[in-house]
């Protein structure tokens, strides 16, 4: 075979290969729907000061950034982090995402969320309303759990 035709057949044995791997989902509506409901489940759990299942809804390795605090990594230090706010106030949440951008087995969540602490001391109470953004990762079980999260206050 001249050489011109052995690169021909390479570039078409390359062209077909690449048209056969699979392309990552984008925006599929159904893990836009699940990030949507775990987010939601997550919100739940902080209005019922539930700091254990608010730490399950994240990775392992998890980073949460609030604002003001140092960067709080793994499951145990995002439980201590809520845990810490539960220990002082009621909390209300009310939040949603924007905007979900989905990208195989990587998504992001920008949303807004508005937060009343009610002190248990009695004092008056404090309300909140921030911006965003969620960086989601699928398991291996096809669920959906926050890798990051970070926000800051609007005021």
């Amino acid at each position: 075979m001249a050489p011109n035709e052995v690169l021909k057949s390479i570039f078409a044995a390359s062209l077909l290969m690449l048209s056969c791997v699979e392309k990552p989902a984008v925006n599929h509506p159904d893990d836009v729907r699940a990030i949507e409901e775990m987010s939601a489940a997550r919100a739940d759990a902080f209005n019922r000061g539930d700091a254990i299942s608010i730490a399950a809804y994240f990775t392992e390795d998890g980073v949460l950034m609030a604002p003001g605090m140092p960067v709080a990594t793994g499951r145990n230090a995002v439980e201590a982090y809520y845990q810490q706010i539960f220990s002082q106030y009621e909390t209300v949440l009310e939040s949603y995402y924007e905007e979900v951008q989905v990208s195989g087995d990587l998504a992001f969540g920008r949303g807004v969320a508005e937060v009343t602490l009610i002190p248990l001391n009695g004092e008056g109470e404090l309300l909140s309303t921030s911006k965003y953004i969620n960086i989601l990762q699928r398991q291996e079980d096809g669920t959906w759990l926050t890798s990051h999260d970070i926000w800051n206050e609007n005021q």
